[in-house]
């Protein structure tokens, strides 16, 4: 019997084979006509001799061949690699070089980074392009479809083959390819539907990067696993972010804190009609919690989960019920993943103590591309070791407190700067916030605060935060630095950069 996620395909094309699957740009299509043409994609694939096992690499905006993509390689059993596009050339050839892969897919807008890598040695040598100007060498997607028969595989799939590769953001070194499994994404797709109020009549948009597990797998293949419409755009603007859930009648999307905070602040935002809108989904980050506040306010339910790349990406997700009630907690986990926090000696620790987040589940990760000593070290008995650090309340509830990285240790005390952003986040100018230790010779590390202001705020003084954060902090909480910059470094996934930040604190 053939499993795993290309067989929704093939369920969904003949359940409801007229029902919209995917809309990009000006174009639509059907259950039916999307799995005729990842079919033809994958029969193509096998013709350009890709074999089960094999990497397919993709450097690819958001768009219908992306999908296309990976459930092509799905169907043969090969290994589908998205490439996170905003990468240096440096960092996509370490990736390339790291899988291994010798078939690429890339788009026209990713191009003249492509045309930089094939000045590069690396195992390549299939290039499909996306698009109507090709390198001279390179196959156009669309022929292949065209010269292939839209018949399945016909391989034999298991739930534990590994079906997609994520490199992780790298903020603590060089990226590790992620290994996840046909089991790890339905596991997921069916954590997500047990625990958020989606239907089969949803449409979602995805407008996160797909390149990232957030915006591959927080809606989009949990919406595709119960044959629901999935929207997708490839560049976020949040006017344009707007005009489209209008146009679409979006019922639900999952965007970053960065994402949503920059749509609460478009000046005509009550002009556009958002009454299709059912819920929203922020992770990535700790969100705002004047920006959950914001769409409750209207009427919007709000939801915060927290993920890894590694958990293919659900751990916990806090309930819209309990989002302002229960904020700075990311809810507690879905009904087939399992949690524990554990001390240095792997002991659990008491209820309200902090101590490492280990998660359990059919959504972790098969493992680390060719590193198996960092899976060994990161899985243990079936626990990921998260590497965040974290508690629970009296009532169940998870709080990630910090990166066990991102821990600052001033006069012996032990500071989680999430715990002082969340006060920052309040304050009237501040409209993004990253705090992180320094060196200081008395105190071993200082507390910094990197904060970018609103438009037209007056600026800020230690003095000020001071008296901000007298009576709801702790003084040595208290950041005894400040620097102002138009901008917080970012990586694709809206994480905040804090090594870059200290690296520059340090120079």
């Amino acid at each position: 019997m053939v499993k795993g996620i290309g067989s929704w395909l093939v369920k969904h094309s003949d359940r409801f084979s007229d029902k919209t699957a995917l809309v990009f740009k000006d174009k639509r299509f059907s259950y039916r006509e999307f799995n005729e043409r990842v079919n033809r994609l994958a029969n193509g694939l096998l013709k350009l001799g890709v074999c089960k096992g094999d990497r397919v690499d993709g450097l690819l905006f958001n768009s219908h061949e992306m999908l296309e993509s990976m459930f092509a390689c799905a169907k043969i059993g090969a290994i589908f690699v998205p490439i996170n596009f905003r990468l240096s050339i440096d960092e996509v050839e370490y990736i390339i070089r790291d899988s291994s892969a010798h078939h690429f897919i890339y788009d026209e807008k990713t191009r003249p980074l492509v045309d930089q890598l094939r000045e590069r040695e690396t195992l390549l040598n299939v290039f499909i392009h996306v698009g109507a100007n090709p390198h001279e060498d390179d196959f156009l997607y669309e022929d292949i479809l065209a010269k292939s028969d839209d018949h399945e595989p016909g391989f034999e799939i298991g739930l534990d083959d590994v079906h997609l590769m994520m490199y992780t953001s790298g903020t603590t070194g060089k990226p590790k390819g992620a290994m996840l499994s046909h089991g790890n994404t339905q596991w997921n797709a069916i954590n997500a539907i047990n625990y958020l109020p989606v239907r089969s009549d949803e449409i979602t948009l995805t407008v996160a990067p797909m390149f990232h597990i957030g915006g591959m797998s927080v809606f989009t293949t949990p919406l595709l696993y119960i044959g629901a419409t999935v929207v997708l755009d490839d560049k976020f603007d949040p006017q344009a972010t707007l005009e489209l859930i209008e146009k679409e009648r979006i019922t639900s999307l999952f965007l970053v804190p960065a994402m949503w905070q920059a749509l609460t602040q478009v000046p005509n935002f009550d002009s556009y009609d958002l009454s299709s809108v059912r819920f929203n989904v922020s992770g990535g980050a700790p969100c705002p919690i004047t920006v959950i506040e914001f769409f409750q306010q209207k009427g919007i339910p709000f939801y915060e989960g927290f993920g890894l790349t590694e958990t293919a990406p659900f751990v916990s997700l806090l309930d819209a019920e309990n989002s302002i009630r229960k904020n700075g907690s990311v809810g507690k986990p879905p009904v087939h993943t399992y949690v524990k926090i554990v001390d240095p000696n792997d002991q659990e620790v008491p209820i309200g103590e902090v101590g490492e987040l280990l998660v359990k589940g059919p959504n972790i990760t098969v493992g680390y591309w060719n590193q198996p000593e960092k899976t060994k070290e990161s899985i243990k008995d079936g626990w990921f070791y998260t590497g965040d650090l974290a508690k629970q309340d009296e009532e169940g509830f998870l709080y990630i407190i910090d990166r066990k990285k991102d821990m600052i240790i001033t006069g012996g005390e032990n500071v989680y700067p999430v715990e002082i952003e969340q006060v920052l986040y309040r304050h009237p100018n501040i409209k993004e916030v990253a705090i992180i230790g320094v060196p200081d010779e008395r105190w071993g590390e200082s507390v910094k605060a990197v904060i970018s202001l609103k438009n037209d705020s007056e600026p800020i003084t230690v003095d000020d935060l001071e008296k901000f954060c007298e009576g709801k902090i702790a003084r040595f909480k208290m950041p005894k630095v400040i620097e102002i910059v138009e901008l917080l470094p970012r990586n694709a996934t809206g994480k905040v950069l804090k090594n870059a930040l200290r690296k520059t604190a340090v120079n």
